[in-house]
């Protein structure tokens, strides 16, 4: 499936309270205190401006939702009313605790109940749209790449139970240590449900086995990066012969309700192999991956004691110290299944119209600025400048929070006499339902990515679209309080990148419609390619931490943020009040993160941002007003040669 590119991520810094001045290290001027003293939450991967925002949002949501639940304050419509009833059940862990594993086990039983590969098949039409039932590959809805304006369906690969393809490497000692934790995990889990220390044994060793077999099929998150090479159309007839005796006409026909002549292959090596991955063969090593993945997926609606089995993998995972306190899980949950609820109530409540206003002003003023740079560009001809403006103008802004929620919430509905897990299975049946039927239904390009409170910010390249969640609207990435080119270095910035998005290397792939369509002159896209290799280069082998970055994985967002500095630094300037040192400093100051070694070893291995004090220093070192604004010379730690800076946008 398509992806969105975000601006949130990153490795976070591993550096223990080092400071420095600004012409040596800029990040470390600005966060070297703040490093010093920042404690992880224990039950939290990481710190810092990003992290900070989303708990601070966290707990005023938590404390909103206890106010209407205890009738302190009146809820304010009736889709919130059912977010309070779900937050209520899930947080009675008197009433999870009792049940223990029991609201689990019928599912469990049908999965073991398989007695053959028939049995098996005879299943996938009505799992496939049933929740909580592992399947060895996916379908979807989604856009078509190049035709927006109707769904398709999407097939996919399942995923791994270990973070990335590299994690299965034999020097990988981080993705050893995973496996035996979660080796332990799961057998925990399936003595909870009734399984012999003997026979728990044996479903782990044929699990880790089947899942152990896809890694040579599906993509590492580097191949995935390259988002346009998901786009692999086939005939149904193509594609069903691949499956074998896995009927995948008949598996989606009972999905969409629809006849479906075409599929996009998200992972044609995968489906070309599918046979001699899942085949009656391998129908005991399936089934016992099947169980031990459905145990963990539904271990976090059940018993506190079960949260805690099957928790024990993401803690050695993330590196956090402990699980989410069992009220805060209750909002979790509750934050999964409504969001666009929970945020548009937030947007409603905390993010002001002046707010609001200012910052569609700033994109306004970004989009023109952006409009300039383009026109004033030397490496682009005429028709590809002409055909960029285009599609610059024709961005669509999506700013605070959506008026207007989806449909579906109207169909979501909670029984409070039905337990937990009861409760997430009709509903995801419900979602399951309407996201299939969307192959019925044009493309809604109302929709937002993001709800209303989450602290990040995406650029959509199949709807040409930008969204700024309120949750991200507050100091220090913007204030009302703060100077103007305070603002600029960081919601400026970030506005910006997501513009940069669509001429990244992906997203100048697509047209001003969202379109998979090739607008650049040959020459041009050549000149194009050399650039963003140059950004490859830059960042690939960068010590950090664990380990170095690659440049090759990273180079979307870095394009995007590159773009994104230079543009807010020219509105910047363009204010009769800029101070480029506030700027610069509330640049690095947004980035500041610190994080535990595995989750920053995880996300060099697997995310596609840079680290943050990558984003924060190189992508300033590019900058030739970087080094006026701080007399910075070559006897710096932060000089760059001129020869050696990188500028695309």
């Amino acid at each position: 499936m398509k992806k969105q590119s975000q601006v949130i991520g990153g490795a976070g810094d591993t550096t223990q309270g080092a400071t420095a001045t600004v012409r040596d290290n800029l990040y470390l001027a600005v966060n070297g205190e703040w490093l010093k003293t920042a404690k992880i939450p224990a039950d939290k991967p990481r710190t810092g401006g990003f992290s900070d925002l989303d708990l601070a949002i966290e707990e005023q949501m938590m404390h909103d939702l206890d106010q209407f639940a205890n009738g302190e304050q009146p809820v304010p419509n009736d889709l919130m009313a059912q977010a309070v009833k779900l937050y209520q059940i899930a947080g009675d862990f008197d009433q999870r605790n009792q049940q223990g594993f029991s609201p689990a086990q019928a599912g469990y039983e049908e999965i073991k109940n398989l007695t053959s590969w028939a049995d098996y098949l005879a299943k996938l039409p009505s799992w496939i749209k049933q929740p909580n039932r592992p399947l060895p590959f996916g379908f979807g809805v989604d856009a078509d790449m190049k035709n927006t304006q109707i769904n398709v369906v999407y097939a996919t690969a399942p995923s791994l139970i270990l973070p990335d393809t590299t994690y299965y490497t034999q020097d990988n000692a981080a993705g050893q240590h995973l496996l035996a934790v979660y080796q332990k995990a799961a057998q925990q889990l399936l003595l909870k449900a009734g399984e012999t220390p003997q026979a728990a044994a044996q479903i782990v060793s044929q699990a880790l086995a089947f899942d152990h077999s896809l890694v040579a099929h599906v993509k590492s998150a580097l191949e995935n990066a390259d988002y346009v090479k998901s786009y692999n159309p086939q005939s149904m007839e193509e594609f069903t012969k691949q499956g074998g005796e896995v009927n995948f006409e008949n598996i989606i026909q009972a999905a969409t309700q629809t006849q479906v002549d075409q599929v996009i292959v998200t992972e044609p090596k995968f489906f070309q192999d599918f046979t001699t991955v899942v085949n009656a063969q391998v129908f005991p090593q399936l089934r016992s991956w099947t169980l031990v993945r459905y145990l963990f997926s539904v271990s976090s609606y059940l018993s506190q004691e079960l949260r805690e089995i099957a928790g024990q993998y993401s803690l050695a995972l993330n590196g956090n110290q402990t699980l989410t306190a069992p009220a805060k899980q209750a909002y979790h949950i509750t934050n999964t299944i409504f969001d666009e609820v929970l945020g548009q109530y937030y947007g409603k409540k905390y993010f002001g119209q002046q707010a609001k206003a200012d910052v569609e002003q700033m994109v306004r003023r970004m989009i023109a600025i952006y409009e300039q740079r383009i026109q004033k560009n030397t490496w682009l001809s005429p028709d590809t400048k002409a055909q960029a403006i285009v599609k610059l103008k024709k961005m669509v802004l999506k700013i605070g929070y959506p008026e207007q929620l989806r449909p579906l919430y109207q169909k979501l509905v909670v029984n409070e006499q039905l337990d937990l897990l009861s409760n997430i299975n009709q509903i995801m049946q419900v979602v399951l339902d309407d996201a299939f039927a969307r192959l019925q239904r044009p493309v809604d390009r109302t929709e937002w990515a993001m709800p209303g409170h989450l602290v990040n910010a995406c650029y959509d390249p199949s709807r040409n679209d930008i969204t700024f969640p309120a949750g991200i609207l507050q100091a220090p990435f913007y204030s009302l309080e703060q100077t103007a080119s305070q603002n600029y270095g960081g919601i400026g910035a970030v506005i910006a990148h997501e513009i940069s998005h669509g001429f990244d290397n992906n997203g100048a792939q697509f047209d001003e419609l969202g379109n998979l369509h090739n607008w650049w002159t040959t020459e041009d896209y050549a000149t194009f390619k050399k650039l963003t290799q140059a950004m490859i280069d830059e960042f690939e082998g960068l010590d950090f931490g664990p380990g170095k970055v690659n440049g090759e994985l990273v180079v979307s967002e870095n394009v995007a943020d590159a773009g994104g500095l230079s543009c807010a630094l020219e509105a910047a300037k363009q204010d009769t009040d800029c101070d480029l040192v506030l700027f610069f400093e509330n640049w690095a100051r947004v980035w500041r993160t610190k994080s535990t070694p595995e989750f920053a070893q995880m996300l060099l291995q697997t995310d596609v941002h840079a680290p943050s004090p990558m984003r924060a220093n190189v992508q300033a070192q590019n900058m030739d007003d970087f080094y006026t604004t701080f007399h910075i010379s070559e006897e710096d730690g932060m000089w760059l040669a001129p020869e050696k800076r990188v500028n695309i946008w």
